[in-house]
């Protein structure tokens, strides 16, 4: 395995189930003990730390019985008594769980089903003492199914696979294996299994490809997210607002946009152009919450602003848009009440660079990169969204962005919003 000998700092594997990523995790990991380093494993379930922790005690029992090392069971952890040299594995998923330690290697295995906030962090930070080096491994993961899934973007870890593809600075070295470049393993075992696998599942799990077909399958794949999601900054208070919103008594839904003006604003992306829609705040609340509690809320988030327009429910839902309105906040029904013809809308202003969605937006931005069309039997996108029911904020954005008419003027002029707030 080539990534054991590795000398970038940052290292990414993509691998199939069964490619030997977790014994050569542990080969390396034990290495680096034995030359005096500090190495902290994490992986999101016990199942896999424990697979880990057999091969790294395996390699270290002669040493432990001789009394050379320290070894702590239950916490799982060996150590040379009186150094910092030491070798622990733990269950992690999100910031939260990884933190309190440093590193000199730092192992994040299924690194697909943590939160991105374990790397971002709290990882990153955890090697700054010694210039330590990142360890990431992950099998891309299905978009179809959550399971144990922490991470708010399921595609992270490729995506972060693909950066590390692109670097020319050696800061990054990735690296994919398939299940049958496993030297190993059983070849009728694996031609058993793939046999009564899907073509995903195969593809997936056992070649460990997923981006190429898996972008066609997303709804809102024209979103660019290194131009167009931005770090928040200030909204001017005479930059104009609207409003999207999806009823629901256990999952009420809000989006906030604005329309950018010039000049812009210090904080703002120099690429952001008159006309352009900014998701500034996003509200779900969750259940227990009466209309009167949600004008509340909606004012406190847009006091200083001028709201100009707020649009949202669908056709039959006169009765809750009447509620709202009797509450002083009046909400209108949405010109267009087709799905589609609204996704189609919103995809628009993503075509051409016109919705920016700020970066803390976290539960909006997730939407975004989980939201995919049904798959018919030979896993080719059907004109139905998977699961729509769940995307309370993306409808909210679909019940506002389709009062917006992408549209590209003749000449020289800029792409502009036909309509706006």
């Amino acid at each position: 395995m080539k990534f054991l000998r590795s000398t970038a700092k940052r290292i990414i594997v993509k691998a199939g189930r069964r490619g030997g990523k977790t014994v050569g995790a542990a080969i390396r990991s034990v290495e680096a003990f034995l030359s005096g380093g500090r190495v902290l494993y994490a992986a999101p379930t016990g199942e896999q730390t424990e697979a880990y922790w057999y091969e790294v005690v395996r390699a270290l029992q002669p040493a432990i019985d001789a009394g050379v090392y320290g070894y702590n069971r239950t916490e799982r952890y060996i150590e040379r008594p009186g150094t910092k040299n030491r070798i622990k594995a733990k269950t992690a998923w999100n910031a939260d769980t990884l933190r309190g330690d440093y590193a000199d290697l730092l192992v994040l295995e299924e690194f697909q089903l943590m939160c991105e906030d374990t790397w971002e962090i709290v990882g990153a930070p955890m090697l700054a003492d010694n210039n330590g080096t990142a360890l990431f491994i992950f099998t891309p993961p299905s978009l179809q199914g959550g399971g144990g899934s922490r991470a708010r973007d399921p595609r992270h870890a490729s995506k972060l696979h693909r950066h590390a593809q692109a670097d020319t600075t050696g800061l990054w070295e990735a690296f994919h294996f398939t299940s049958f470049d496993n030297p190993y393993i059983s070849r009728i075992g694996l031609e058993l299994v793939s046999s009564s696998m899907s073509l995903d599942s195969y593809r997936r799990e056992l070649l460990a490809i997923d981006d190429d077909v898996e972008t066609s399958w997303l709804v809102y794949n024209r979103f660019n997210e290194a131009l167009c999601k931005v770090a928040r900054f200030q909204i001017p208070s005479n930059w104009p607002v609207c409003t999207g919103h999806d009823f629901g008594i256990a999952n009420p839904a809000a989006l906030f946009l604005a329309e950018a003006q010039l000049p812009l604003p210090v904080g703002a992306p120099a690429h952001m152009r008159r006309g352009d829609m900014v998701v500034f705040r996003e509200y779900c609340p969750g259940a227990g919450y009466s209309i009167t509690d949600h004008v509340v809320a909606f004012k406190d988030m847009t006091q200083g602003y001028r709201v100009s327009r707020s649009v949202g429910g669908a056709h039959g839902e006169d009765e809750i848009r009447q509620g709202y309105s009797a509450h002083g906040w009046p909400i209108a029904e949405p010109g267009i009440n087709r799905v589609n013809v609204q996704v189609d809308r919103v995809i628009g202003l993503m075509e051409q660079n016109k919705l920016f969605i700020i970066g803390d937006m976290v539960g909006l931005l997730a939407q975004v990169s989980n939201c995919m069309w049904e798959l018919d039997d030979e896993n080719k996108a059907t004109n139905r969204i998977a699961n729509e029911a769940r995307y309370h904020l993306l409808a909210a954005l679909r019940y506002i962005g389709s009062s917006f008419i992408p549209s590209a003027l003749m000449g020289d002029q800029r792409t502009r919003v036909s309509q706006k707030c």
